[in-house]
């Protein structure tokens, strides 16, 4: 598809533009746009194609679109500025936070066995009819009465759904806020973000619905899991449904539900300018600390790495957030040469991340969704052109 892309980019990232472009001319790209900034400036602000192909709306600098799985990193970070501010010890038990968490065997799980989806709660075994996804007093009740399905912090697995409520909860319970509220007043709001989970209903004229992904020519090993009902990856990504609904994620109820693993709402530009603090020695441009040194050296290292029992291949994990994972294949995720980097990707192709070592901030998001378990090619491309960029 020729579409117009419009922005900026620096010289030395012609080669980031041309990516981009040909994702819409090869890789089947509807609307997208990029953010990149390296050491606080921007070095790439590009955006082009369509928010509604539909109704042939164009994409603006301003359009906001749901990230998915990319929305962990937020969740994440409420988490680590709580822990920068001494509020929360993330080797503590859950339940010195969350005192009925430690029902059914997990007065144990530690906080950061949350965040590194070594808990052991990847789902629910509770039947929970699908709008269940909206109310979070039944899912933090179930998922505290809930047992671990494998022993905490022997193994890991894909909190694809419960890592927002389980961690949301914490963060609720120390701050008195929900995870939507925390993140808006104590990042989104001071960083000046376009980025929102728990989207209010003025932004919704500007949010690009997303595009189910074409259909593949060979089922998946995760698919072919979900398609069986009795697997525990089905009822990790199907209980409650939620979401996965036919329609369900360009829904006004989606969108303005707080859904912490998966419904955040954002800019290219915002999920760039969520990462650039912590390439910054966690400190916003007005030298205001968000993240502390100690945590945010621990963000760069890897807690979690090899088998997922969920998504059924290797995968990496960090105090939430995701590290490269080579498969081989469409399903791994390269952030760079550089082994500090962590962010995370969502379903279909968002992307944010941070490079602590080449002080690379990065924000992709698209509403084409397409094929890839960890990371879209079209995302990959856009990040190897940015290091070729760096000459790294």
């Amino acid at each position: 598809m020729t579409v117009a892309v419009q922005g900026t980019t620096d010289p030395r990232f012609a080669a980031v533009q041309e990516v981009f472009r040909e994702n819409f001319a090869t890789r089947g790209e509807v609307g997208a746009a990029l953010s990149v900034t390296v050491d606080g400036r921007t070095v790439v602000d590009l955006w082009g194609g369509y928010s509604d192909r539909r109704t042939r709306t164009p994409w603006t600098p301003d359009t906001l679109t749901m990230i998915f799985s990319a929305t962990k990193g937020a969740t994440a970070l409420c988490a680590h500025v709580l822990a920068s501010r001494g509020h929360l010890d993330l080797d503590a038990p859950v339940c010195r936070y969350w005192p009925e968490f430690a029902a059914a065997g997990k007065e144990r799980i530690t906080v950061g066995m949350l965040l590194n989806h070594q808990a052991g709660l990847p789902a629910i075994a509770r039947n929970l009819p699908p709008d269940a996804i909206f109310d979070w007093p039944t899912l933090t009740e179930a998922l505290a009465e809930q047992p671990p399905y494998w022993e905490p912090g022997t193994a890991h697995g894909y909190h694809a759904m419960t890592f927002g409520w389980l961690v949301g909860e914490v963060v609720r319970r120390i701050s008195g806020k929900t995870v939507g509220t925390f993140f808006r007043d104590e990042i989104a709001a001071p960083l000046g973000l376009d980025f929102w989970i728990g989207l209010p209903a003025e932004y919704e004229p500007r949010v690009a619905p997303v595009r189910l992904p074409p259909p593949q020519r060979k089922a998946s090993p995760l698919l072919a899991a979900m398609l069986d009902r009795d697997s525990l990856t089905s009822r990790t990504f199907l209980n409650p449904r939620g979401m996965m609904m036919p329609g369900q994620a360009n829904s006004r109820t989606v969108r303005a539900a707080e859904v912490p693993a998966a419904n955040g709402i954002c800019t290219a530009r915002a999920l760039a300018g969520m990462y650039a603090p912590l390439v910054a020695g966690g400190k916003t441009g007005g030298n205001r600390e968000l993240v502390g040194p100690t945590i945010l050296a621990r963000l760069g290292v890897a807690e979690s790495e090899g088998p997922d029992r969920i998504l059924s291949i290797s995968t990496r994990f960090t105090a939430g957030f995701i590290k490269t994972t080579d498969n081989g294949d469409e399903d791994s995720i390269r952030l760079g040469p550089n082994p500090e980097a962590f962010g995370h990707s969502g379903a279909g192709g968002s992307l944010g991340f941070a490079d602590p070592v080449a002080r690379v901030a990065f924000g992709y998001v698209m509403n084409q969704m397409g094929p890839g378990l960890l990371l879209n090619p079209r995302g990959q491309r856009l990040v190897e052109a940015v290091f070729e960029g760096l000459g790294a």
